[in-house]
């Protein structure tokens, strides 16, 4: 393949990529980096979210941070190399990795077959988990108990999806303008229970007494992997022997909690 028709092939898929259309097959720019390159430069570039709350946000000194912020910084504390951090936004982080401008994705990447044909992804490291979240009096074990029942959603949301999808008919499916309108309508008792994410259900759970509330099971769950580029083998194996090693010891749940209030869940 000439370095004109390389160009050119890339430029196309990003632009496909651009306007939302799915990408089956691309070859990588870069020639493979691995960690002892990283280590050699002694820095690394993370790609990351700051308008995904709680995963990825700007604080107050208008810096990255959140989750997946304080995965990057104990990942580069682990290799011991300096870390930059640069925003990305859903549309254009996966062309930033396959362009060389970061060198990894931590960003609230869900692990999709689709996306799998694009970039290579360690193992999850996060989760963005919906629940079925009602009162502990109301006895709700699976799907099929929500006939006759009142559950609120955000109008269009993942939830919203999820809901429609697994309950059963009969059902009352009522919808909210967002999230802290379905909040206020379980509390208020307009609806017996609501689908939410953990983050949701752990903010009711601050405003109101102990086992007032909880969570009936699970609707989704998406795993979110670190991601790199194609054949980065190396690289690949000691992402993942990080991962691994900060899920044994309990560091990826202690931020877990930090920013959603909750465990990191369990993931494949």
């Amino acid at each position: 393949m000439t370095h004109f028709t390389s160009r050119r092939t890339v430029t196309g898929a990003l632009v496909a990529l651009g306007l939302g259309a799915g990408l089956t097959t691309f070859a990588p720019v870069a020639s493979a980096q691995s960690m002892a390159d990283i280590k050699q430069k002694g820095e690394i570039t993370i790609g990351m979210l700051v308008d995904f709350p709680p995963y990825g946000i700007t604080n107050a000194q208008n810096q990255p941070d959140g989750y997946d912020a304080d995965v990057a910084k104990l990942l580069a504390k682990d290799w011991g190399v300096k870390l930059n951090l640069v925003p990305v936004t859903g549309p254009n982080r996966i062309p930033y990795l396959l362009t060389n401008k970061v060198d990894l994705l931590v960003a609230s990447l869900a692990i999709t077959p689709e996306r799998a044909k694009q970039v290579q992804f360690s193992r999850p490291y996060a989760a963005a988990t919906i629940v079925l979240y009602g009162a502990t009096k109301t006895p709700i074990k699976t799907a099929a108990d929500l006939k006759g029942l009142r559950v609120g959603v955000a109008r269009a949301s993942t939830q919203d999806i999820a809901v429609t999808k697994a309950a059963p008919a009969g059902t009352e499916i009522r919808r909210f303008d967002d999230d802290a309108s379905a909040m206020q309508a379980l509390i208020s008792g307009q609806v017996d229970a609501i689908g939410c994410s953990v983050t949701v259900a752990a903010q009711i759970a601050k405003r109101v007494p102990a086992h007032t509330y909880e969570d009936k099971f699970t609707l989704v769950q998406q795993d979110m992997g670190i991601a790199m580029r194609p054949g980065q083998e190396d690289l690949l194996k000691n992402v993942n022997a990080f991962v691994t090693r900060n899920t044994a010891n309990g560091e990826l749940s202690r931020l877990y909690r930090k920013w959603l209030g909750v465990d990191l869940p369990k993931m494949n």
